[in-house]
């Protein structure tokens, strides 16, 4: 008799275990065990036992069972948590006796567990030291001999992207002379700019936005640059693997050379492309044209290229170039500045 009670509970046992477990029933008959870890309204993702972490389609959903609490979103209702089921193109979430809420399928926006909802508000207003990933970028290259050259270029950018604003910092530096043997020694480039950005949602595809920029440039007679300036940007393309911003606005600049001062009241008119090419790299390229209000046809424009190629999680290889031009420099100064430079991108998460 000992055996046969061991045999019924050991079964009862497994039976309890089979029924705690999330179920999912396809729309094809398909059925699947496991976890319900969360959707996105678009899929669904499961923890099975044996298959692992899948995704399915969350249309091809016909039934669901949640052994645990799980939150729903849907439309601009508030989340709504409870034991989740889902039948007849209908999602019925159990807070407790007497507390229960339908609603049709196709409006859910997203299904968590407590985990990963607590997850989605933490990333909805981050700390503002959290969330930052970008890059530092070394360039050196040295020379002796017959030639007798040094050249330096560092750069830094860092960007803390959240669901409803995104931070943009970056830096970079030139420096190069030339010392040859018989030759007078000059520098042949040192400029240094920096700036910040910040944009704020507005809708999914409209934000706004406020920048600031500063360049100094020892060889176009620039002491300081001083950028201010604010407008709306858009959205065109905002995908995983590419995306493009359309921005326009307005900005006050001040520039301060080594024989004359003036303000400017300019336009903004930009755009940021980005797009990740194999598994791999990523490019880059950024083109503003600032058009002076106050003097019809003077302006200056800036425009960036560069790609990272992964190395390895941390380590790159990047390459870069810039142009800036100026329609109207102090005499004796060209009106472009061209920079080329290469070498190593050391990446880092925060």
């Amino acid at each position: 008799m000992s055996s046969r009670y061991s045999a019924l509970f050991s079964c009862l046992l497994f039976a309890i275990s089979a029924f705690s477990a999330d179920q999912v029933t396809l729309t094809n008959g398909d059925r699947f065990t496991g976890d319900i870890l969360k959707s996105d309204g678009k899929t669904l993702t499961l923890k099975t036992e044996l298959a692992g972490t899948i995704e399915i389609q969350w249309s091809g959903v016909k039934e669901l069972a949640s052994d645990h609490t799980l939150t729903v979103t849907s439309g601009a209702e508030h989340p709504y948590s409870g034991i989740v089921a889902a039948r007849d193109g209908v999602v019925t979430i159990t807070a407790g006796p007497g507390d229960v809420r339908t609603v049709p399928q196709a409006e859910v926006k997203a299904l968590r567990t407590p985990t990963e909802q607590l997850a989605y508000e933490k990333s909805l207003n981050p700390p503002l030291y959290r969330g930052w990933n970008g890059g530092i970028n070394v360039g050196f290259a040295l020379t002796g001999g017959n030639s007798k050259t040094t050249n330096l270029g560092v750069a830094f950018t860092a960007a803390r992207p959240t669901l409803t604003d995104k931070w943009n910092l970056y830096a970079n530096s030139v420096y190069a002379t030339n010392n040859a043997p018989g030759v007078t020694a000059t520098t042949t480039a040192n400029n240094i700019t920096a700036g910040a950005r910040y944009d704020r949602n507005i809708t999914k595809r409209l934000f706004g936005f406020v920048n600031t920029d500063f360049q100094t440039n020892e060889l176009q007679e620039l002491d300081l640059r001083s950028l201010f300036g604010g407008g709306l940007g858009f959205h065109a393309i905002k995908g995983e693997r590419t995306t493009l911003d359309l921005l326009g606005g307005a900005n006050y600049t001040h520039e301060t050379y080594w024989t004359l001062s003036r303000s400017i009241g300019a336009m903004t008119i930009g755009d940021e492309f980005m797009h990740k090419i194999g598994a791999g790299t990523t490019l880059v390229q950024k083109l503003f044209f600032y058009p002076d209000m106050s003097n019809f046809g003077e302006h200056h424009t800036t425009f960036d290229l560069s790609t990272v190629t992964k190395l390895s999680k941390w380590l790159g290889w990047q390459n870069s170039f810039s142009d800036i031009y100026v329609s109207n420099p102090p005499a004796g100064a060209r009106k472009n500045d061209i920079i080329f430079t290469t070498g190593l991108n050391i990446a880092f998460t925060h």
